[in-house]
């Protein structure tokens, strides 16, 4: 019997019968059907999460207006799972077409460090985009930067003791996928799961749920007593992040919890079938990230429709504005309670002269 889940490109595998070993030296115990249905989904959610990801960080290069220090979080969120898409998918996606491993143990090694690179930094990044403001100062802008830097090393440090021997990385299940081996029963193997499973899914969740809950009570008691244009402004990252963590929690929770039951529990306790839908929503953070901030972000969905539609001269012509950090639409707002008017730079790089442009405080 052997139990398939896989997390943000994590795999997660529960076997029995046959040795599992590396490319071509085990029997798989998917159907050729399977493997193609595996490749299927992976090849779209390769493409969607590439050109998604792609777009956010074009988007976000493009406007230096948007980088504000909670999207500087979000903007490591994409570089993460961009990472992901780029140097873990494929590996996968090409196993499942040819029905088994194909990259030997380094390759596998390398799969397992990109998988939990993106499970550590989801895990650090949605906790504190929490405490990440929307005003673009220097104090916050430096939390923002630290926090970042911080999240990698924090990545490293749950990625790094598979490599030095407390649990290991491997090919696993139908032979496919590689990943923390969670099968394994030895004592070290478990206490490295065990703190995966708190440091980088309960504890982020536990410090999420309480302080998403702080906040959020003070806005709404705000918005109760002040139903102001600027105070539906400030509700809206909010709400953002509130989508950006339900989405963690559909793709991790039905993980861990079937990962720990492979770690701990009996073997055949999670039926195969039931883990077919953990699998591909885990798949799927990675296609997440530029939907959310695509669709619930006004202002980074403005930049993107002037990005795509509108040509310089067009842009210049009617709302928007050329400055040194690219074009920029007249009625956006670039940072909460900017009540100053924004001074652009005199002369475009057509040379035509530009006057002040008070930024639009009625738009949200």
């Amino acid at each position: 019997l052997r139990i398939s889940i896989w997390k943000p490109s994590v795999e997660v595998i529960l076997g029995r019968g046959e040795n599992t070993g590396y490319a071509g030296q085990q029997s798989s115990s998917l159907s050729r059907g399977g493997h193609t249905s595996a490749a299927v989904v992976l090849g779209f959610i390769l493409v969607l999460g590439v050109l998604g990801n792609f777009l956010l960080l074009l988007v976000f290069s493009r406007f230096p207006g948007l980088r504000t220090p909670a999207n500087l979080l979000l903007i490591n969120i994409s570089v993460s799972d961009m990472l992901v898409c780029l140097f873990g998918t494929p590996l996968s996606l090409a196993a499942s077409v040819r029905g088994r491993w194909l990259t030997g143990t380094y390759g596998c090694r390398w799969y397992g460090i990109v998988s939990l690179v993106s499970l550590s930094l989801l895990s650090f990044e949605r906790y504190t985009a929490l405490l990440g403001g929307s005003q673009l100062n220097s104090v916050q802008d430096r939390r923002a930067r630290l926090a970042v830097a911080v999240s990698w090393f924090y990545s490293l440090v749950w990625t790094l003791p598979p490599l030095l021997g407390w649990s290991s990385y491997g090919p696993e299940g139908p032979g496919t996928i590689c990943s923390v081996q969670w099968q394994q029963r030895s004592l070290a193997a478990r206490s490295y799961v065990a703190c995966l499973f708190v440091f980088c899914l309960l504890l982020p969740l536990l410090l999420m749920v309480f302080c998403y809950g702080k906040i959020l009570l003070r806005r709404v008691l705000l918005m109760v007593f002040s139903l102001t244009v600027i105070m539906k402004r400030r509700l809206t990252p909010l709400i953002i992040v509130l989508f950006t963590i339900t989405g963690y929690l559909l793709c991790w929770i039905p993980y861990g919890v079937v990962a720990m039951l492979a770690s701990f529990e009996e073997p055949g306790v999670v039926p195969p079938a039931a883990t077919l839908v953990p699998s591909l929503l885990a798949k799927t953070s990675t296609v997440l990230n530029p939907v959310i901030c695509g669709l619930l972000n006004n202002q980074f969905s403005r930049c993107f429709l002037h990005m795509i539609s509108c040509s310089a001269e067009d842009s210049t012509s009617s709302d928007g504005v050329w400055s040194s950090r690219g074009i920029w639409p007249q009625n956006m707002q670039i940072k909460e309670q900017n009540t100053e008017p924004a001074t652009l730079p005199s002369r475009d790089h057509h040379g035509r002269q530009w006057e002040q442009v008070q930024m639009d405080d009625n738009e949200t």
